[in-house]
């Protein structure tokens, strides 16, 4: 598939705010710097600092995570320099956006665990490698040095009327669930991490405005020029209906495997292959395929690319053709996800081994898609939930696939 895939000079503002849902604040006709962002860019004499922040409450990292990465990015390439704070302070208190409830505060060993797993997963996004092109910073270096009194001049920027106005707030305190006071530290903590590395421009998605927002009050409040706010779109998941979201299981991880991330991905919704191309790809969006399955093949090589490499993004191409045209023969090689049945009690029930290998989550969601027909063992159905294995030596070297995206080689 030949395909031009060559994009706009990486300085230009319309590459910058490609996939941009808003830009605050925004005066498109203004020549003022501090209210236009293109005459910001064309008027500085340095280079833009331009934050993202990142809690690591987990180190299930999936593409729609990427998308404020990805951002960072092309600043990287246009000549700025990229601030990712890991907010190892403030994850201890938790984002409370769009939480119904108070989330569970985290050890310093959890967080540091966590951070080191995510920017793991970030290397093939931004250029670790380039100097004055990155800087990680960790918040723990100002917020734990903020004595009681300065943690109350902070406190002392926002009224209580104005924090219940964060949805997430608004929503709990209608509902008489608990807000607890140290969550409405959050947003005062992370608008300061502005602040402290003096950034121009805040990167963040649709769900963050509020604590953007907070960061330029603070900076105000401090002496300092206001930031500039982008706010990216919230990726829909695989099935394009709700958010992508590991719970939904209509996630890509960034850590999966070439064939897994493929396969996911080759089976793009219609209705969302646009906004994916946009966010997450660099191709131009006016010469992509007109037939659509040609488009999702297309995506799914391009994303796959970014995180494996070219060379096993085209064998993972080649894998998931073998699995559905060669089911049985050895389909997909050895990029298939691996599954060691060693620790498979046996005899085992075909749910159970679905709930074991991870292709289900538990035993009742193994039941429903044998049921509906989505299990199969070397492309043969299995619609019997009670199909029973006595020992591992009748599967191993088999595939088990669920659906059209999901399936692990069992192994010794």
């Amino acid at each position: 598939m030949s395909v031009n895939v060559s994009v706009p000079a990486s300085d230009s503002i319309d590459w910058l705010l490609r996939g941009v849902t808003e830009i605050f604040p925004h005066q498109p006709n203004s020549t003022d710097p501090t209210e236009n962002l293109a005459q910001r860019l064309a008027q500085t004499d340095r280079p833009l600092r331009v934050k993202l922040g990142i809690d690591p409450t987990g180190v299930d990292i999936h593409l729609g995570h990427s998308i404020p990465l990805r951002k960072l990015r092309s600043f990287q390439d246009a000549g700025h320099t990229a601030v990712l704070i890991i907010g190892d302070f403030t994850a201890r208190i938790g984002d409370p956006t769009g939480k119904s409830e108070v989330r569970p505060q985290l050890t310093p060993a959890q967080v540091a665990n966590n951070a080191q797993a995510y920017l793991d997963r970030v290397r093939p996004i931004l250029d670790f490698d380039t100097p004055g092109r990155l800087e990680v910073r960790y918040n723990s270096e100002w917020l734990s040095a903020l004595d009681l009194g300065e943690t109350l001049s902070l406190l002392a920027t926002m009224t209580v009327g104005q924090m219940l106005a964060k949805e997430g707030f608004a929503n709990r305190y209608k509902q008489e669930t608990p807000i607890f006071l140290h969550e409405f530290l959050y947003p005062l903590m992370q608008g300061y991490d502005s602040v402290a590395v003096k950034a121009d421009v805040e990167l963040g998605g649709t769900d963050q405005k509020f604590n953007l927002v907070v960061g330029r009050d603070l900076q105000r409040h401090f002496g300092h020029a206001p930031q500039f706010g982008l706010l990216m779109p919230i990726l829909l998941g695989t099935d394009g209906v709700q958010k992508m979201s590991k719970s939904l299981n209509n996630y890509v991880g960034l850590g999966e495997d070439a064939l897994s991330m493929y396969s996911k991905l080759e089976k793009t919704p219609d209705n969302t292959i646009k906004d994916y191309f946009t966010l997450l790809t660099d191709l131009q969006l006016d010469r992509l395929p007109e037939h659509p399955r040609e488009a999702q093949k297309l995506l799914a090589l391009q994303v796959v690319t970014q995180y494996h490499g070219q060379e096993r993004a085209i064998q993972a191409q080649s894998d998931a053709i073998a699995l559905i045209t060669k089911p049985g023969q050895n389909a997909g090689g050895d990029s298939i996800p691996e599954f060691s049945l060693a620790d498979v009690a046996f005899p085992s029930k075909i749910f159970q081994l679905l709930a074991a290998s991870g292709l289900c989550s538990g035993s009742n969601d193994a039941k429903r898609q044998i049921q509906g027909g989505a299990v199969k063992l070397d492309g043969s159905p299995i619609s019997d939930i009670e199909v029973t294995y006595d020992d591992a030596a009748a599967l191993v070297g088999r595939v088990l696939q669920v659906g059209k995206k999901r399936f692990k080689k069992l192994v010794n």
